[in-house]
């Protein structure tokens, strides 16, 4: 019911800021942790996962972020995906 609400009268995401990546140490917001990098809706404030790679918005479609989520931690222990 509250996704029909944001849809009919809710913010509609168009304006984003800069992706951040976050810093070894810094706490990670629960959308940071799929990437490790956000860009946050400078309307509403809400966060979404950034992909550098593709260089797109991610949405919330789980597969989409696992498979994500799987490449960046091997990116960033040195592995390839």
């Amino acid at each position: 019911m509250a996704s029909l609400f944001d849809v009919l009268f809710g913010c509609h995401h168009k304006n984003f800021s800069f992706p951040i990546t976050k810093k070894p140490g810094q706490r990670l917001s629960p959308v940071a942790s799929v990437t490790g990098t956000y860009v946050a809706c400078l309307d509403c404030g809400k966060e979404f996962a950034y992909d550098w790679h593709e260089m797109k918005v991610l949405t919330s479609m789980p597969k989409e972020f696992n498979g994500v989520a799987a490449a960046a931690t091997a990116e960033s222990y040195g592995k390839s995906a």
